[in-house]
């Protein structure tokens, strides 16, 4: 089953290949990320299917056995930690850190300058929602921006996600990333003011839909009347929580035990499900603490069952009535799908998220969940569903529209013949004002 959309009108042919570079955290068990993978394999497939296609990521096996085209690993540290060490592996263990850095400017200078173009497909790699170092994905993004401008090859970050970082050296790397790329856009207008107010010039910068928005949802999947879907995480707070981690790990965990016992009490089917390999923990947990507490449950009455893959995914959020979710691509895929959803979520990116959807008023916050509340909302949300998916559908055509309209400046941008900064530039600019005035 393909969950891609159909093709928008294909592009002349090229009489030269293009070069183009895929980069980011693909490949590494998180579906949400491979979502916004997936909307940008199938424009490129569609629109310049000569490219000559290549990944920087952090699954590089797993990119190559699905798409069947060369990967490497983002960071050199990261390939360091698979298999066995070598003796001078364990002998630089201690400088680890800078010789990574070292070795991965290098390589990311030889990747980057044989690419004519390198595309950063979505995803948060603009923010620090979800702990991170600087010397991880920040740092990653800056080589392959400077890079990217060192040498000529069109570095485009299409629908990213932007917060406001607090730690002074991870927004240092962010912003000076940003503002080397060749092409920026964002994915709500919520990243864009972050960025302005960490010091970047967004006036030229267009803000899309999450790619996303982009994938065709399965068809023909029967819904099992009655059943919520609800989407747990393994939760410990971002960069700016690190010491109290744990603790909101364990409050997390146990709100949402709570949740799912009072859904099988008052008669729901429950189905449980992940989109990342870290959160399968989360899910047993949840799972365990049910049947301990209802031993004489009706095993159909809660499934939990791993998710492979994107196409599985859709199709068990497709299959159920309403959603409760806390990962951000969850949450996405459920309004993508029309289905009533209660976002409990880690970041203030969930706002404009549910906002734009119609549905400000179901949302909390990971970190302090409200059962009481919960249960309140998730009544409502049940109590009018013919009004609530009627809006998401409408939104969900608009950001279909939307995309497809990004698509073709991305044509225009990065496979033309090349043009002067300044000129591109301006054509960026005159881009985003005439999708503003659209829009308004």
């Amino acid at each position: 089953m393909t969950l891609l959309r159909p093709a928008i009108k294909r592009s002349n042919a090229k009489t030269v290949a293009p070069r183009v570079g895929l980069v980011g955290l693909l490949g590494s068990g998180n579906l949400g990320n491979d979502g916004s993978l997936e909307a940008m394999f199938a424009y490129l497939a569609a629109e310049h299917p000569d490219a000559i296609l290549d990944f920087m990521c952090s699954g590089p096996d797993q990119i190559t056995a699905r798409y069947g085209v060369p990967a490497t690993c983002l960071r050199w540290s990261a390939t360091e930690t698979q298999g066995p060490r070598s003796i001078t592996a364990l002998a630089v263990k201690g400088l680890k850190v800078p010789l990574g850095m070292v070795i991965d400017a290098f390589r990311t200078a030889s990747w980057v300058r044989r690419r004519d173009v390198v595309i950063v497909p979505g995803t948060g790699v603009l923010e620090a929602t979800i702990a991170v170092r600087p010397w991880h994905t920040p740092y990653s993004m800056l080589l392959v921006c400077a890079f990217g401008r060192l040498f000529g090859t069109k570095v485009a970050l299409v629908s990213v996600g932007a917060d406001d970082v607090r730690q002074r050296s991870t927004r240092w790397l962010i912003t000076a990333a940003a503002r080397l790329a060749y092409y920026r856009s964002y994915r709500d207008t919520f990243s864009r003011d972050a960025m302005r107010r960490m010091g970047l010039d967004t006036s030229a910068d267009a803000v899309y839909p999450d790619l996303a928005f982009a994938l065709r949802p399965p068809r023909g999947v029967p819904v099992v009347a009655g059943t919520v879907g609800v989407g747990v995480m393994d939760y410990h707070g971002g960069n700016d929580d690190r010491q109290q981690g744990d603790q909101l790990h364990a409050s997390y965990v146990e709100k949402m035990k709570s949740f799912v016992l009072w859904l099988v009490d008052n008669g729901r089917l429950v189905r449980l499900f992940t989109s990342d390999v870290h959160d399968e923990r989360t899910m047993h947990q949840v799972l365990a603490d049910l049947r301990a507490h209802r031993p004489d449950l009706c095993p159909s009455q809660v499934i939990a069952e791993p998710v492979p893959a994107l196409d599985e995914l859709m199709r068990q959020i497709a299959s159920v009535d309403t959603v409760v979710a806390s990962r951000y691509h969850n949450v996405l895929y459920a309004l993508q799908l029309a289905k009533p959803t209660l976002a409990v979520g880690y970041a203030a990116k969930f706002g404009p998220l549910m906002t734009e959807m119609g549905m400000a008023e179901f949302c909390q916050s990971a970190d302090s969940v409200d059962v009481g509340r919960l249960i309140e909302q998730f009544t409502d949300l049940e109590s009018r569903p013919a009004q609530l998916r009627q809006a998401m559908t409408e939104r969900t055509a608009a950001n279909a529209r939307l995309l497809d309209r990004q698509f073709a400046t991305l044509s225009a941008l990065l496979f033309q013949k090349a043009e002067p900064a300044a000129t591109a530039a301006r054509h960026r600019r005159a881009h985003t004002d005439a999708l503003r005035e659209e829009l308004s």
